[in-house]
């Protein structure tokens, strides 16, 4: 009878094939602990492919959309313990070792959520401002993103309502119910992102754009509304920042 994993990770996909290997290498420090689910909403690179060679479920999603696939995967995952990554993220060396001490303990790491410290490479002057940003608002408005990665135990995600079907937003919903019944924790670990889409329009300017397309939401727009405004008439999950 196989051991069930520690740990189930879930990356939604769509093509990553530039980036996703080396977030898979990171997390071949799991090793066996680890089940890898990957739901792809219609690559059309070779993401399938490298999920295969990696060892990874691939899970097919359509249509594509970030909040369906990580649904999708989440209800397919079999430990108790989830996280959920983005594509593009990388972990730290010994990531499993510092945070396998989660998975082992009381109910009291259980009934929190976990985010990693959001980092961006290469690292400028106005990210370095931005992380910093990023950390106050995590801790003290309770809101860590999705490229922060989210650790969270089965009962904690279901008692939420896990992620919704959104195509935009799909981060921000969750956190925000999770924190009217929990605490969001810093691992302690920071979650490295690919900087490379604040280079088009720089740093202020996609972090008050992103900030307006919040505004809107709390507001009540549709993330539909929102979404075929952030991505215009390629209505196709990418990643917004910031």
């Amino acid at each position: 009878m196989n051991t069930p994993a520690a740990l189930s990770v879930v990356i939604p996909c769509l093509n990553e094939a530039e980036r996703l290997p080396l977030l898979l290498a990171d997390l071949q420090q799991g090793g066996s602990e680890l089940e890898i689910l990957l739901a792809d909403g219609g690559s059309n690179d070779a993401t399938p492919e490298i999920a295969c060679l990696a060892g990874a479920y691939l899970i097919k999603v359509h249509p594509a959309g970030r909040g369906r696939q990580l649904r999708t995967a989440a209800a397919q995952a079999s430990s108790d313990w989830l996280l959920f990554l983005h594509a593009d993220s990388r972990l730290p060396l010994r990531w499993f070792r510092e945070i396998r001490p989660l998975l082992q303990t009381s109910s009291e790491a259980e009934a929190a959520a976990w985010y990693f410290d959001f980092r961006i490479t290469p690292s400028t002057a106005a990210r370095r401002l931005l992380e910093q940003a990023v950390a106050l608002r995590s801790s003290w408005l309770q809101r860590p993103y999705g490229d922060q990665g989210l650790l969270l135990h089965r009962t904690l995600y279901d008692r939420s309502g896990g992620f919704a079907e959104l195509p935009l937003m799909e981060d921000l919903d969750l956190v925000e119910r999770l924190s009217r019944i929990t605490d969001l924790r810093r691992i302690g670990l920071p979650l490295t992102t690919d900087g490379r889409r604040w280079q088009s329009d720089g740093v202020m300017q996609r972090s008050w754009r992103n900030a307006r397309l919040r505004r809107r939401w709390r507001q009540g727009e549709s993330a539909e509304r929102l979404a075929a405004d952030y991505y215009g008439t390629q209505f196709a999950y990418q990643k917004p920042q910031r």
